[in-house]
C-alpha cells in the first residue's frame, strides 16, 4: 500500500500577512512526517512528529503559541486514534506540556483509560518520561499581546491572529494499512478555564476507522461536537460515490474522500450554523478537505510524492 499523510493547521479567517507563515509550518510538518513513512515508518510516528512539527510552531493555536485562557494561562488538548482497534489516547487542560500530542500517545498506548486530564494527565505523562515545562513556556509574545488586548479593551476578533481556529491535526496511513488521525490545539481565546472543545473528543475534532477513513476536524468546537463531526465524516467515506446531499442523489465528478469532507462541512453548517473545516483519508489513501471559513490551512503528499500546500 503506497503511504499517504495530510495536515491542517486551522479554518479561520487567516489574514493575508500570516498565510506566507501558515503554508511554510504546513510543509515543514509534511516533509517531517514523510521522511518517516517514505522510508516504511510506522503512521503513528509519522502523526506523532507531523503534529509536533505544528505545536513548536506560533504559527498555530497548539503547544507553544496557543490561545491564552481568561487567566491568561495555555490549556492544550490532544488526541490521537487508531483506525484499526478503534482506541483513542486523548489528554485535556495540559497547562505544562510542550507537545500535548507526545501525552495522548502516550495514553494510547500505555494507560487503561482513553482520556485523562489536567493535572492528572501531567503526572502520568512525567511517569512516561515526558518532560514537563513552566506554563510561561508556552506562552508566546503575539497570544499575551492579544490577550491583554482582551483584558484592557474588550475580547475582540481583531486582536488576534485566528480569534476562534488555528488548531492542528494530521491523517497518517502507511505502508502496511495503520491508519492514524489525530488533533491537537490550544482551544479559543479567553476560554473559561476547563473549558473542553472538540479537539480531544473521539468522533468530534478526531476519528479514524481502518475500513472507511481518519479525520482531524478544526474549527468552532461547540458546533463541531453538535454534529460528531469527525464521525459524520467517516461515515460519508462509508457511501457510495455519489453527492450525498443531492435530493437527485446524482453521480458527482469527485472522490469519495472530496464528498465526504464536503457533505461533513455542509452538515456543519446547515444543521449549526457553525464554521470550520477538515482533513480526511479515505482508507486507500486518497485526501479530501473541506471548509466554510474564509481559509484553512492544509496540506498532502500528493501521488507524484510533491507537497501541496493552501491556504
Amino acid at each position: 500500500m503506497k503511504p499517504s499523510l495530510i495536515v491542517h493547521g486551522g479554518a479561520w479567517n487567516i489574514p493575508d500577512e500570516a498565510i506566507d507563515a501558515c503554508k511554510s509550518g504546513c510543509e515543514r510538518a509534511l516533509r517531517r512526517g514523510w521522511s518517516i513513512l517514505s522510508r516504511g515508518g510506522h503512521a503513528l510516528d509519522a502523526i506523532e512528529a507531523t503534529v509536533m512539527v505544528l505545536e513548536d510552531d506560533p504559527a498555530f493555536d497548539a503547544g507553544y503559541g496557543s490561545h491564552l485562557n481568561l487567566d491568561g494561562r495555555v490549556e492544550c488538548d490532544a488526541m490521537v486514534m487508531n483506525g484499526a482497534t478503534l482506541r483513542a489516547g486523548a489528554a485535556s487542560t495540559l497547562e505544562r506540556v510542550k507537545n500535548p500530542i507526545r501525552v495522548a500517545r502516550a495514553i494510547l498506548e500505555k494507560c487503561p483509560h482513553m482520556m485523562v486530564v489536567g493535572e492528572g494527565a501531567e503526572r502520568f505523562a512525567k511517569e512516561q518520561g515526558i518532560a514537563l515545562c513552566d506554563p510561561e513556556d508556552l506562552i508566546s509574545e503575539a497570544e499575551r499581546e492579544a490577550w491583554l488586548k482582551c483584558k484592557n479593551d474588550k475580547h475582540a476578533a481583531e486582536h488576534h491572529r485566528g480569534h476562534e481556529q488555528g488548531t492542528v491535526g494530521a491523517v497518517a496511513l502507511d505502508k502496511e494499512g495503520n491508519l492514524f488521525a489525530a488533533t491537537s490545539t490550544g482551544g479559543t481565546c479567553c476560554k473559561l478555564p476547563g473549558r473542553v472543545g472538540d479537539s480531544p473528543l473521539i468522533g468530534c475534532g478526531c476519528y479514524a476507522d481502518s475500513e472507511a477513513g481518519g479525520v482531524s476536524c478544526t474549527g468552532y468546537g461547540e458546533a463541531i461536537m453538535k454534529i460528531v463531526m469527525a464521525k459524520a465524516a467517516v461515515d460519508f467515506l462509508r457511501q457510495s460515490e455519489i453527492c450525498v446531499d443531492s435530493s437527485a442523489r446524482t453521480s458527482c465528478d469527485v472522490t469519495t474522500a472530496k464528498v465526504a469532507a464536503r457533505e461533513a462541512v455542509h452538515l456543519l453548517a446547515k444543521r449549526t450554523h457553525g464554521h470550520g473545516g477538515l482533513i480526511l483519508l479515505d482508507r486507500h489513501g486518497n485526501p479530501g478537505f473541506a471548509f466554510n471559513t474564509p481559509r484553512m490551512a492544509y496540506g498532502y503528499v500528493a501521488l507524484d510524492g510533491n507537497f501541496v500546500t493552501a491556504v
